[in-house]
């Protein structure tokens, strides 16, 4: 008898993108609050990847904080795995990581070899490149974005792979 190989998925967050782009309000030109924002509950959103997407592995590529390490002990007690980029200040002197540079390294060399689908978690048009490359190769499986209102433009040739979490709002608010 034949047996089916289990597909192996692996989930790829953009953890600034995700928190701001389900936390933050959006203001239209006329300063009208176009998108209300919400708190992610993270130990929920890990429970959707694996039971909606079947992902065994979920990397979040976060700017390291001092301070937030508390954080860091409760997402990874939730099963994420922490993938840190070290900050800089931005020009109010709040912290930055830009960890796309990582997201792309992870996701096409280092663990590339190790899943068998992918699912992204962005809604920024900086990942273009790696969505076409992972979809040339057959490894895209979704791109999730926080909403809608703030996916970029450049994400337009991929929409049979998007989900909009803004949807599951109800199942996955704190």
């Amino acid at each position: 008898m034949f047996m089916q190989k289990k597909e192996k998925n692996y989930a790829f967050i953009d953890g600034q993108n995700l928190n701001l782009g389900t936390s933050k309000n959006i203001k239209n030109k006329r300063g009208r609050i176009i998108y209300q924002g919400w708190r992610l509950d993270y130990k929920k959103f890990h429970r959707y990847l694996k039971d909606k997407y079947r992902v065994q592995k979920v990397f979040l590529f976060i700017g390291y904080i001092k301070e937030n390490e508390s954080l860091y002990r409760k997402l990874r007690s939730y099963g994420y795995t922490l993938v840190y980029k070290p900050t800089t200040k931005d020009g109010q002197g709040k912290p930055k990581g830009n960890v796309d540079a990582e997201l792309v390294l992870y996701a096409s060399a280092i663990e590339y070899k190790n899943y068998d689908k992918a699912v992204v978690v962005s809604g920024d048009g900086d990942f273009y490149c790696l969505l076409k490359f992972l979809q040339k190769r057959s490894k895209l499986l979704k791109v999730i974005i926080p909403n809608k209102k703030s996916a970029s433009s450049l994400l337009t040739p991929f929409e049979q792979y998007k989900v909009f979490i803004d949807y599951e709002k109800a199942k996955l608010r704190k």
